[in-house]
């Protein structure tokens, strides 16, 4: 098994389909970002305070432990983001960039 969900019900909702890290996946409308990460891969994001895959914390939006970046660059909760046609997510912080002040 390589996703840490399993779904059990309500699998009759239309599909959406989103990119995660390039690949096209299928979610179910009305899912999170967590939700549909998790039900293809183990975990949703590396810790960037050192090893360790991160799968999510509280649930609720109320920590920081979920967080994903669209590919323009904008952070998302993936605990209380639902999904849109057409996301393309990705797990790996992008580099900060920082404006030349000069």
């Amino acid at each position: 098994m390589s996703q840490r969900f399993v779904r059990l019900a309500e699998k009759n909702r239309a599909r959406v389909r989103i990119v995660i890290d390039g690949q096209m996946v299928a979610a179910l409308a009305g899912d999170t970002l967590m939700v549909a990460l998790l039900s293809h891969t183990r975990h949703l994001r590396e810790s960037e305070f050192g090893d360790g895959q991160r799968a999510g914390f509280c649930l609720m939006g109320a920590c920081q432990d979920c967080w994903v970046w669209t590919a323009s660059g904008e952070r998302l909760r993936a605990c209380t983001t639902v999904v849109e046609e057409g996301m393309h997510i990705i797990t790996k912080q992008p580099e900060a960039t920082w404006p030349n002040l000069a």
